[in-house]
C-alpha cells in the first residue's frame, strides 16, 4: 500500500526532510514532461523541474491543502516555465542589441542617438535597468542585487523597458518620415 502525499508532507513538516524525496520520485516524470512541453526542450524541462522541487521543498510549510500537493506543484512549475521563457526572451534581445552594438558603424550613429534619447525618456525604474544591462553590462542577477530588488522584478522591468523603447523608437522613426504609420 503506497502512502499518501499528505503522509510525506506531514513527515517533512515534522522534521524529516528526507521524506520529501518520495514526493520527488512520485512526480518527477510528470513535472519534467509538463515542463518539457511548455519549454520545448528536454534539458530546459529537467532544469525547470529541479527548480520546481527546490521551491516546493522550501515552501512546503505554505501548502494549505496537502491533498492538493500535485496541483500546487504544477502551479509552481507553470510559474517557473513563464520565468524561463521571459529570461530566454531577454537573453535573445540582449544578444540582438549586442550584435547591433558590435557591428555599429559611423552611418548607424544617428539611430544610436535615437536609442539614447528613447532611454533617457524612460521612467526612472526602467531607465536604471536598461542602463545597467547594456551600458553597464550587468547580468539580471547583478542588476537585482545592485538595485536591491528581486530577480523577477529586475527581469520584468527589463522586459517592460524593451516594450517602451520599441514604442518610442517607432515614434521617432515615424516622425522623421513625415507621416504616421
Amino acid at each position: 500500500m503506497s502512502k499518501s502525499d499528505r503522509h510525506y508532507i506531514e513527515r517533512c513538516l515534522d522534521g524529516h526532510p528526507n521524506d520529501f524525496g518520495y514526493l520527488v520520485d512520485r512526480y518527477t516524470s510528470m513535472i519534467v514532461a509538463n515542463l518539457t512541453g511548455k519549454l520545448g526542450n528536454k534539458d530546459h524541462g529537467e532544469e525547470a523541474a529541479q527548480e520546481t522541487f527546490v521551491r516546493a521543498y522550501f515552501n512546503i510549510n505554505k501548502l494549505k491543502k496537502p491533498d492538493s500537493f500535485y496541483a500546487w506543484l504544477l502551479g509552481i512549475a507553470d510559474r517557473i516555465a513563464k520565468e524561463q521563457r521571459r529570461k530566454r526572451q531577454i537573453q535573445l534581445k540582449q544578444e540582438e542589441l549586442s550584435s547591433i552594438r558590435e557591428t555599429g558603424t559611423a552611418i548607424e550613429q544617428k539611430p544610436d542617438m535615437d536609442l539614447r534619447r528613447a532611454i533617457s525618456m524612460l521612467p526612472d525604474a526602467y531607465r536604471k535597468v536598461i542602463l545597467l544591462k547594456y551600458y553597464g553590462e550587468r547580468s539580471c542577477s547583478q542588476i537585482a542585487e545592485q538595485l536591491e530588488i528581486s530577480l523577477f522584478t529586475a527581469t520584468k522591468r527589463l522586459s517592460r523597458a524593451y516594450v517602451l523603447l520599441r514604442q518610442s523608437l517607432k515614434l521617432f522613426q515615424g516622425g522623421k518620415s513625415g507621416g504616421a504609420r
